[in-house]
């Protein structure tokens, strides 16, 4: 993982952690970031979007998504998200794996529920961790 990529792991991080600060459901901005547009551009090897700041993520994604998004209903920590948006991020450049396909195999509630057992591990093993889950899941 070189310096750019941990960078863009924190951008969307910190783009996760603004998500607690909108009207809309922290889980409709995450499902809809993670299936749409924005994280397509995030995957691939370069776009302009990569060099956009988190601020800027959100606006575009309100504008763009605001028909798929649900209000709040009840808040979720900024810590849970910021490691959520970094763990998905860093699981992209990982497994080079699409957003869309990360989001099917860890969801929203998947990664809700087992943030307090994951967040201290080393992200590369959590990521196996989720992916086994996953795995057990379909059986």
């Amino acid at each position: 993982m070189d310096a750019l990529e941990l960078k863009l792991c924190d951008i969307q991080g910190r783009l996760f952690e603004l998500f607690a600060t909108t009207e809309y459901a922290a889980e409709s901005l995450v499902k809809t970031f993670m299936n749409g547009e924005l994280a397509k551009n995030l995957d691939s090897e370069y776009n302009r979007m990569q060099w956009a700041g988190e601020e800027y993520l959100l606006e575009e994604l309100i504008a763009t998504c605001k028909d798929k998004l649900i209000l709040k209903r009840k808040d979720v920590s900024k810590d849970v998200l910021y490691w959520m948006g970094y763990v998905y991020r860093y699981w992209h450049y990982f497994t080079k794996e699409e957003s869309v396909k990360i989001y099917k195999q860890a969801p929203f509630e998947t990664m809700n529920v087992n943030y307090f057992m994951f967040h201290t591990m080393d992200v590369e093993m959590a990521i196996e961790d989720l992916k086994e889950i996953y795995k057990q899941k379909k059986r």
